[in-house]
């Protein structure tokens, strides 16, 4: 299929922004290899320096893993194709406001604590809380950006700015070449470019439409105007919210009901802070919300025409007329970069790369998958596709990198098998952590018991299937370690029958899992 201009991620405008790219004065910043002259005066290439590991894409995620390398000195290089870290918030949201949130304050001076309620800031060991840059409670986009700026000056990391990778192959070594001929290599690659490309659905006539990368975010442009928008997400529900008091209507469509993250505690389900248009529609103010299929659009003499069918009323089609049309329909992983000797597998609609329990892809040995793009292992589910998720993610991939490749160690401490310090390191971790608070039911602790020394050993902050399927998971004798959410979990939120007793709490809860291994 074939898509217009519109739906194109395009660089932002200068004008977007209140903060204009710059060069980070004290960044580590490693320029890539350049072309020399042969005798007969053509280039040639020098042979280029074979690093450890790559990684793509200087966003959150990729300085996270950066920052960790750093601090154990391993041999790596980030490749960044805008001129500064976290380019991706020049433009998105494209309204500005953050829907991370960031709570100043807690009644906590703890640490780890008080990253339960900060969901911008990386981990690192000098702690770098987000309060610091801003005290809203929903940041601006230019306050991530300076933000991630000045983590990436203050750790030195080793970032190539303005190398937009063009084609990765694989001969042993993996081979990237950028936009600029320049050619890097490595034994292991870390994609962490997030979701880069809008995803377009199939419907005859999308190409006509605009698209929420682009489409003008001045609510004067759509003074009344009939608008259609395509999704029902905080992009879609961002959207509309700017054009509430300029456009004549507003319909937002798609085949299923909204979800809100009240109830499914998912942070990327609709928010309320971007909620205002469903009070529009319940109360009768001209804006909607379709449960409805589009079978296509149609664009002649200035007009638009969509064509529903409605979910929930069998064999209703209806066509209707507007001034403009949005797709807001999300984002999905750009693989054209990959020739065929390591193009990953892709699933979930060919939106992200399929992936192992330790983000690795399930095709491409040595290649792995940070930030956003980890979320494939919990869709919707935990909280792998956002910042204060995958941060921890991020660090786990590090030490599954470290003990795969470098014979390191999973960090945790050594107890007596006794019940006593079982209940105080239980007690104490489902009061602190922050990993598992975050990564509810997807990250957990493992506790393994060695019963002839009476001695057990914990690993802190393990993927669960990662434990399952592995050594660990091979263990005689051990317990998992997760917080979770209970039964009334799908019910309504704001409406739940608690039992009088504390000791048979149904909300969120700490699990503790006997595993018992049989070798049979």
């Amino acid at each position: 299929m074939q898509v217009s201009r519109n739906c194109s991620v395009r660089p932002i405008k200068d004008t977007e922004t209140s903060r204009r790219p710059r060069r980070p004065r004290h960044c580590r910043i490693t320029q890539p290899e350049k072309a020399i002259m042969s005798p007969q005066g053509k280039p040639m290439m020098q042979q280029s320096p074979l690093y450890d590991y790559i990684i793509l894409g200087a966003g959150p995620a990729g300085l996270q893993l950066a920052y960790y390398l750093a601090q154990r000195g391993r041999q790596y290089l980030v490749l960044e194709a805008g001129a500064q870290a976290g380019s991706f918030f020049q433009q998105f949201p494209r309204h500005g406001q953050l829907i991370s949130i960031n709570k100043v304050h807690t009644g906590t001076t703890h640490p780890e604590r008080n990253l339960r309620w900060d969901w911008n800031a990386l981990l690192c060991d000098d702690h770098m809380p987000f309060k610091t840059y801003s005290t809203d409670y929903f940041p601006r986009r230019e306050t991530m950006l300076q933000y991630l700026q000045d983590f990436a000056t203050n750790f030195h990391l080793n970032i190539a700015y303005n190398a937009r990778v063009q084609t990765i192959s694989r001969d042993g070594a993996f081979q990237l070449v950028d936009t600029h001929g320049r050619r890097y290599r490595c034994h292991r690659l870390i994609v962490a470019t997030g979701v880069s490309q809008p995803y377009i659905p199939a419907i005859p006539g999308i190409e006509h439409a605009e698209c929420y990368s682009d489409v003008s975010v001045q609510a004067e442009d759509f003074v009344n105007q009939r608008v259609f928008i395509l999704g029902k997400g905080n992009s879609a529900f961002e959207t509309a919210d700017n054009l509430v008091g300029t456009a004549a209507l507003i319909h937002l469509a798609s085949p299923h009901p909204v979800r809100m993250a009240w109830e499914s505690h998912h942070a990327g389900h609709l928010r309320a802070v971007n909620n205002n248009l469903l009070d529009t529609y319940q109360l009768k103010a001209q804006n909607a919300l379709l449960n409805a299929t589009i079978e296509r659009i149609e664009y002649a003499h200035g007009r638009y025409t969509v064509t529903v069918a409605y979910t929930h009323t069998a064999q209703e089609r209806e066509a209707l007329p507007y001034d403009r049309v949005i797709v807001c329909t999300g984002f999905r992983f750009d693989a054209t970069m990959f020739d065929a000797t390591c193009r990953p597998q892709l699933t979930l609609n060919e939106r992200f790369p399929q992936q192992t329990s330790a983000w690795e892809s399930v095709n491409v040995p040595d290649l792995y998958f940070a930030g956003t793009l980890m979320q494939e292992r919990d869709y919707k589910k935990s909280s792998s596709a956002f910042i204060h998720g995958f941060r921890y993610n991020v660090r786990a991939l590090f030490h599954m990198l470290d003990t795969t490749y470098h014979a390191g160690t999973w960090p945790g401490e050594h107890l007596d098998c006794t019940s006593a310090a079982l209940v105080d390191y239980v007690l104490g971790r489902v009061n602190t952590t922050s990993a598992l608070w975050q990564q509810f039911g997807f990250l957990c602790d493992v506790l393994v018991v060695d019963a002839q020394k009476a001695a057990v050993q914990c690993y802190t902050e393990l993927p669960v299937a990662y434990v399952h399927e592995g050594p660990l998971g091979q263990q005689p004798w051990y317990y998992t370690l997760t917080l979770e959410y209970g039964s009334a979990h799908a019910e309504n939120p704001f409406s739940i029958n608690r039992p009088h007793s504390k000791e048979v709490c149904i909300n969120y809860f700490p699990i503790v899992l006997d595993e018992l291994y049989n070798s049979s």
